[in-house]
């Protein structure tokens, strides 16, 4: 296990703050007001935008090209759809839950701070399942939530309602050699980067402008940060979100992205599942990490993927086309209610972003003919 830094330290500490805040797409208020004050603790000023996007910015040179980083700050989950008689809940799927993951698994329902229900998923008794149930995985449409009510009116007056958001009991857990599993690693990690490089950056007397976006409704279909590039059009967007990991056995025909071994780069992405769409960086981005984590002496992995799609698929067309690239760090278990990811990996993610942006000077140039030979 690597010496821990104070930047280290730093990320561990509110990487699990931000793990621990419930934030279901849509529903993110708890977070981004952590986040504001960690921004506003850093010298800048916030704003948020009528989907909830927080956005602050640190003006640079007006002669460089102006950069977006961004990362999203809500999670996946449930929302109530029906309240039966009995006092047991129904629920419907916001984003891309596993439903093979859910049975016994404790979920928070979202009242109110303070006010919050915690429950679990039921899950037929054992000694009642038949042989051919054993081995069913449950329609998220046929999950149950129990939460100890007797009845339907027990649950409304306890302030839940159709509608009311539901998600992964929030937790974190320290585990060996820096590794850091639970809640909403996807992407809270990714948030705490974004904090800890504003840190750095904001520091330097010579920069670009930078706007730091939390994005809102990622999960959600990949609906806030294309707004947010909208309003502010950058040149520039760096979009931060975990990378799979492929260093399990179930996991390693997919590629070679391994917990702990540096922060990656993604060189292809594509959803391939009904949204047509994705992202292939540009070429001067690409260059830019390279030459930075060479500079700066970090390992950076590379990912090609099928079956992911991230914020800067929609980014990359807003106006007249933005530079767009994806970085991030391995994460395990991805969508699961126990994800798993690597302090090292945020380090090293956090410096080269440091490095890469410090590097976008006067004349930097954005035509691909440059680069495509």
């Amino acid at each position: 296990m690597s010496a821990a830094t104070p930047l280290r330290e730093r990320l561990g500490t509110l990487a699990v703050a931000l793990m621990t805040i419930p934030g279901l797409s849509g529903h993110e208020g708890r977070v981004r007001r952590r986040l504001a004050a960690e921004m506003q603790s850093l010298g800048l000023a916030t704003k948020t935008d009528r989907l909830g996007n927080l956005i602050a910015t640190a003006p640079g040179s007006a002669d460089r090209p102006t950069v977006m980083l961004f990362a999203h700050m809500d999670q996946l989950g449930f929302v109530v759809r029906k309240i039966e008689a009995s006092g047991l809940i129904r629920l419907e799927r916001v984003g891309g839950v596993p439903e093979r993951a859910l049975a016994s698994q404790e979920v928070l329902i979202c009242v109110a701070e303070g006010r919050d229900i915690r429950a679990v998923i039921a899950n037929k008794s054992h000694h009642a399942t038949s042989p051919e149930e054993k081995y069913r995985v449950l329609p998220y449409q046929e999950i149950m939530v129990d939460a100890g009510f007797s009845s339907a009116g027990e649950v409304v007056a306890a302030g839940v309602d159709i509608g009311s958001p539901v998600v992964y009991a929030p937790k974190a857990i320290a585990l060996a050699g820096d590794r850091l599993a639970g809640t909403a690693v996807d992407d809270r990690a990714g948030c705490a980067v974004i904090v800890e490089a504003a840190r750095l950056l904001v520091a330097l007397p010579d920069r670009p402008t930078i706007h730091f976006v939390f994005s809102a409704q990622e999960e959600f279909n990949l609906r806030g940060a294309v707004v947010a590039a909208q309003a502010l059009a950058p040149d520039i967007a760096i979009q931060l979100d975990l990378m799979l990991a492929t260093d399990t056995p179930d996991m390693q025909a997919r590629g070679d992205v391994g917990l702990g071994l540096g922060p990656a780069m993604s060189l292809y992405s594509f959803h391939g599942r009904g949204t047509l769409n994705g992202t292939i960086p540009h070429p001067a981005l690409v260059a830019l990490v390279q030459e930075s984590a060479r500079s700066e002496r970090l390992t950076v992995q590379r990912s090609a993927q099928v079956g992911l799609l991230t914020d800067s698929s929609y980014v990359q067309l807003a106006h007249h086309g933005v530079a767009a690239i994806d970085l991030g760090f391995p994460c395990r278990y991805t969508h699961s209610s126990l994800e798993m990811c690597d302090l090292g990996d945020l380090e090293g993610l956090t410096r080269l972003l440091a490095a890469a942006i410090s590097r976008i000077k006067a004349g930097f140039r954005l035509d691909r003919d440059d680069y495509e030979r």
